[in-house]
């Protein structure tokens, strides 16, 4: 998986780095950044993230509507949200479930059914859950996240439930850079390629 904005290298942990202090600038809009995304894919404006298509007897699923994710990927791209490697990643994530599906390398997957694979089986992968942990204030305007590493133009980090106690055992992994001027996704944990397209149970 390319992990893209000239690469991703590795850094050393903020803690063990004297010289590396993260702009508070930075972190405001990468924090704003991990918020906006989190409120966006809860609204009417989020994609479909499995546009899949039934047979013609509407029993099982058999693949992907393309177009429709092409639609998506355009989708993604207006947001101004997330990088061209991350945007490509998905892309990759549904043309490889398509494919497997079309090769017959899952079970079939019933309509109605959970999916045959891990990609958005019945956890949300924006967050990793099934359900918010608590409704005031607005979570996902309330998530805070913890730096990993941070360089010029990249960063590793966490997220949270903010100050509560569902934190505790809680972190959710992101890597931003600036693309264009801007912070941008280009790695969420739940979207991570391999772990996607690995079949469920496995």
């Amino acid at each position: 998986m390319v992990l893209g904005c000239n690469q991703l290298s590795e850094s050393k942990d903020l803690t063990a780095t004297k010289n590396s202090t993260v702009v508070s600038s930075d972190k405001e809009e990468i924090q704003k950044l991990i918020r906006q995304v989190l409120v966006w894919q809860e609204s009417k404006n989020t994609i479909d993230l499995l546009p899949v298509l039934a047979d013609n007897k509407d029993s099982i699923y058999i693949g992907f509507d393309l177009e429709k994710h092409k639609t998506n990927l355009g989708k993604l791209r207006e947001t101004n949200f997330f990088a061209g490697e991350f945007i490509e990643n998905y892309n990759q994530i549904i043309l490889t479930l398509d494919r497997k599906m079309k090769n017959k390398e899952f079970d079939n997957w019933l309509v109605g059914d959970l999916p045959p694979f891990i990609f958005a089986n019945d956890v949300n992968p924006w967050c990793l859950c099934q359900d918010v942990p608590y409704d005031k204030p607005n979570p996902w305007e309330s998530v805070e996240v913890k730096f990993i590493s941070f360089e010029k133009g990249k960063a590793v980090l966490t997220w949270t439930w903010g100050n509560s106690k569902w934190s505790k055992d809680f972190k959710y992994k992101v890597q931003v850079c600036k693309e264009g001027g801007r912070w941008k996704i280009i790695y969420l944990q739940g979207f991570d390629y391999l772990e996607s397209t690995r079949k469920d149970g496995l």
